[in-house]
Order: structure tokens, then sequence, then C-alpha cells
């Protein structure tokens, strides 16, 4: 039994804080941050886009175009065929060693046109190129 006045205290209240729980919680969140970080990683697309330009720098030269979902082919929002695309592109690139280009196609468009397209800008000069795509949003299955 304990009690009296000289007992050893084993009935005094706890004061410590025990940190052993709060630890193993902050190591599991840990993990599975160091495990989803590459899936993150993972999930971007690695395209070189234009830099912001800074005090005194030139800015690139970027030709914007776009496939419509009727097949039209667009330079910078004028319509424009596929030997009208290749010449600009040869002059860019002339006038602009670091010309780029972003290409953007609905996604009823098919696959060999994009490519048609892709192989037109680099055949004629211009081999930075970047793919616009629209990011899905959470809970959107991918391709709607």
């Amino acid at each position: 039994m304990a009690g009296g006045i000289g007992g050893s205290g084993e009935d005094e209240a706890i004061a410590d804080i025990n940190v052993t729980p709060f630890v193993d919680i902050v190591l599991v969140l840990l993990v599975v941050l160091m495990v989803t970080s590459t899936e993150i990683v993972k999930a971007s697309l690695q395209v070189e886009l234009p830099k912001a330009a800074s005090g005194g720098d030139a800015i690139s030269t970027t030709l914007n175009v776009v496939i419509t979902k009727d097949g039209d082919l667009l330079l910078d929002g004028n319509e424009v065929d596929e030997q009208g695309l290749a010449d600009v592109v040869k002059v860019e690139r002339t006038r602009d060693p670091k010309a780029q280009a972003v290409i953007a196609a609905d996604k009823g468009v098919p696959y060999g046109r994009v490519v048609r397209v892709i192989d037109i800008v680099k055949t004629n000069g211009i081999t930075t190129f970047a793919l616009n795509i629209e990011r899905a949003t959470a809970g959107t299955p991918v391709g709607e």
C-alpha cells in the first residue's frame, strides 16, 4: 500500500509530456510525403518554355500554332496552310536563332496531324517547342 508522509510518491500526477506519439506521427507523415513526392514529380511535363525577360535582354520569338477541331491551322491567330507555316518558321528562325513555338491542338484532332505540324516546325529550324495542354482538375478523368 502506498501512502503516508514518507511514501515512494507513486500516487503523484505525471507532469511530463510524452512526445513519443507526436514523433511517430511526424515520421509517418514524412514517409508519406517522400513516397508521394516522386509521383508528383512524374506528373509534371518536361518542356522548355520561354523565360521571363530581364532588363536589357531581348525577348525570344514565340510562334503560336493552333490546330482547330475542323483541322484548320492557325499561326498567331491567322489561318495558314502547311507551306505557309513552313515559310514563316524559316523566316523567324533566320531572324531569331532562339525562336520557339507553342503548339496547341483540339483533343479531337487526329494524332498524325499534330505530329505532322511538329515535324514541319522542327524540320524548318525551330527545335525548341512546347505542347500546350490543359491540366486536368482533381476528380476529372484524364481525356475528358
